[in-house]
């Protein structure tokens, strides 16, 4: 067997017996051994692979198959030399703030072609930087032997240990540059690698010893994103109001779900200390509530990197727990809880009449596929408008699990993110989000005849271009005319005059324009197969004015 092949083959054993289970793959003749012994591996049933022609695409389609996967294993993703590799940063940015499992094999050129310029050949060492939880390479080999053989598996090891965070508690995205010299086709030679040798058992950190915390200042429970259960047991334990965003892993009915308009209210006055987990991102009160206001900051992560962006917090801990009370102070949450259905109500009541009218709303929207969505199944969000919509409104039911993209932030990746979250877990999905994001990441729609399809019902809320500019300084300057306000709609609206049936009919996509909240309410309902698309459009120009709306519905009802 050529070295190639030797090398290709034992990584892909060595990633299969270190629980990998999804491999992303990318046409390319540099990393043409480790395809072939993919493509073996997945005929094999050791593997599932999924082959992808765009590498941006692929990298979050990857992203999204290390979220959905239950046991969080990370999913890799293979390149070839060049361009390629580049085109992976985003979805490496995103798993490295978001605490993604991503393994990143980037074939490469023998090292001595380096500086030459040889043909797809760049500096690909560390070319994520900082992005990558640890960086590994294996030179090409001109020949191989059975210690080679378990130095590979002992590199293999490290890179799945870091990506899955087994040290450190920090999961993310690695690299393992790997060389590959001619052949790269497998000869006739077989060769059998059954061994162990060289595969490396990390043993897990022991879970830290909880901090203990007073009950007694007025204290809301801060769940931002990938918070997780922790969030809850302690707000539960102390009695506290959980404050949750959609993507926190907690929204459940106990919550408050428009918080973020309380926080202004003199009831958000009150507070006197935060504590927060995972990383919240989504409002402005939220941030002036970290950063500017009066209450103390504690933060519970056991990254290194935790959240704390307003630089106040005067304790992090990897864990908390509430000291014992005899009898509780219950009039804090009852208070909170209160006020937020209240809230809710009129928020509710406001966005039924303007159905009703005839005028369909993003909240409205994200009201009703929230509630569509059942138990067991997958909600996944896009950022901009949608996501903070569900904020605002959505009651995530018991049992449902609702994914987005809040480690940057960004709107790329989306649709390939959803699609890998619903192959990994396979479950039913749905993916809210807005125009722009949709077409931003179209392209994750192109999947090959072989490649699996999975049940993913994509809801477009269509405002035709960037309508959470509306709400932003950006919408005020426009609405009151100021100077340069007559470029607002070309560098912040940015509208795209593109047939959205005709492009997602051309990629194999089931599509449906809804114009009612009854077709909306219909078409959630109804079962779905595939991928299909419902396309809803609402008016952007109404943005501020509904935003101001729902602001002061909530106010008065606290």
């Amino acid at each position: 067997m050529n070295p190639s092949t030797a090398l290709a083959t034992v990584l892909v054993d060595a990633l299969v017996r270190l629980g990998v289970r999804h491999v992303v793959l990318c046409p390319g003749s540099r990393s043409a051994p480790l395809a072939y012994a993919l493509a073996e591996a997945a005929d094999a049933g050791a593997i599932e692979l999924h082959v992808r022609i765009d590498e941006r695409t692929a990298a979050f389609l990857a992203l999204g198959l290390s979220r959905g996967d239950r046991e969080h294993a990370p999913t890799a993703i293979v390149t070839t030399s060049g361009t390629a590799v580049a085109n992976l940063h985003p979805a490496v940015l995103e798993a490295a703030h978001a605490g993604v499992g991503l393994l990143v094999l980037s074939a490469d050129r023998p090292h001595e072609l380096r500086g030459t310029g040889a043909s797809q050949t760049t500096d690909q060492v560390k070319v994520f930087g900082s992005a990558v939880r640890w960086f590994g390479e294996i030179p090409a080999p001109g020949n191989w032997d059975a210690a080679q053989v378990a130095g590979w598996r002992n590199v293999a090891s490290r890179a799945v240990a870091a990506a899955r965070g087994v040290i450190g508690g920090s999961p993310g995205p690695v690299q393992l540059n790997v060389g590959f010299a001619d052949p790269l086709t497998p000869d006739d030679v077989p060769q059998a690698f059954d061994g162990q040798e060289g595969l490396t058992r990390i043993a897990a950190t022991v879970p830290a010893t909880p901090v203990v915390l007073e009950s007694g200042p007025r204290t809301v429970v801060l769940a931002g994103d990938g918070a997780g259960p922790e969030a809850v047991k302690l707000a539960v334990a102390a009695r506290w109001p959980l404050l949750a965003e959609p993507s926190s892993g907690v929204r459940q009915a106990g919550t408050v779900a428009p918080y973020r308009m309380l926080l202004g209210t003199d009831l958000g006055e009150k507070i006197e200390r935060v504590i927060v987990f995972g990383r919240p991102t989504l409002s402005r009160p939220v941030t002036r509530l970290l950063s500017q206001g009066k209450a103390e900051v504690i933060v519970v992560s056991p990254r290194p990197d935790w959240s704390d962006a307003g630089r106040k917090a005067s304790l992090v801990a990897p864990a908390v727990r509430v000291a014992e009370v005899h009898e509780p102070d219950e009039t804090w949450l009852s208070e909170w809880v209160s006020v937020g259905k209240a809230a809710t109500v009129a928020i509710d009541a406001l966005l039924d009449e303007e159905v009703q009218a005839g005028r369909i709303t993003g909240q409205f929207v994200a009201r009703e596929i929230a509630a569509a969505t059942r138990a067991g199944e997958l909600l996944v969000a896009g950022s901009s408008n949608p996501i903070r919509d569900l904020d605002l409104i959505a009651r995530i039911p018991e049992g449902a699990e609702l994914l987005a993209n809040r480690g940057l932030a960004g709107i790329d990746g989306t649709v390939s993110t959803a699609i890998g979250a619903a192959l990994a877990s396979g479950r039913r999905t749905r993916l809210l989000l807005g125009d722009l994001t949709f077409l931003h990441d179209a392209g994750g729609l192109l999947l090959g005849p072989d490649e699996r399809r999975p049940d993913l019902q994509i809801v477009v809320v269509d405002d035709n271009g960037g309508g959470i500019f509306a709400t932003l300084e950006h919408g005020a300057r426009a609405e009151r005319g100021e100077r340069q306000s007559r470029h607002y709609e070309r560098i912040f609206g940015t509208p795209q005059q593109i047939e959205l049936e005709t492009l997602v009919r051309a990629y194999g996509v089931a599509y449906r324009r809804v114009d009612s909240g009854d077709e909306l309410r219909a078409a959630l309902a109804a079962p779905t197969s595939g991928i299909s698309l419902l396309h809803v459009r609402i008016d952007r120009a109404r943005h501020r004015e509904l935003a101001e709306k729902l602001r002061r519905a909530a106010a008065f009802s606290g």
